[in-house]
């Protein structure tokens, strides 16, 4: 559990550093460029709609972790535009509370 939590917590930071100066440098106009990219029908967009995959992938583990609870829906709506920066803070802070990772990736649904 300790080198997932390592590997969490190096890769937001990694990930925070890199979003401010991706930031300083072009401003915020990611949906743009993102969904120009696909539109353009190139190796980016193809990149970005495999990416977009998983943002919704992750977005529906989450709903389905917590039951498609109220919390979960709205958990949900922050995994598909939070990505690897809510999905790192949020397996970190599941991985406190348990040392199984059946427990991380079940949450409720143990059975």
């Amino acid at each position: 559990m300790l080198i997932l939590r390592t590997v969490l917590v190096i890769h937001l930071a990694v990930l925070v550093a890199y979003t401010l100066i991706v930031i300083q440098n072009h401003g915020m106009t990611l949906m743009p460029v993102f969904f120009g990219d696909m539109a353009a029908m190139a190796w980016p967009g193809q990149f970005n709609l495999d990416f977009m995959g998983f943002l919704i992938l992750s977005a529906l583990w989450t709903a389905w972790r917590n039951g498609f609870s109220a919390l979960g829906l709205i958990l949900a709506v922050v995994a598909a535009f939070g990505g690897m920066a809510f999905l790192s803070i949020y397996v970190l802070i599941l991985s406190l509370g348990t040392d199984s990772i059946r427990d991380i990736l079940l949450g409720i649904n143990t059975r």
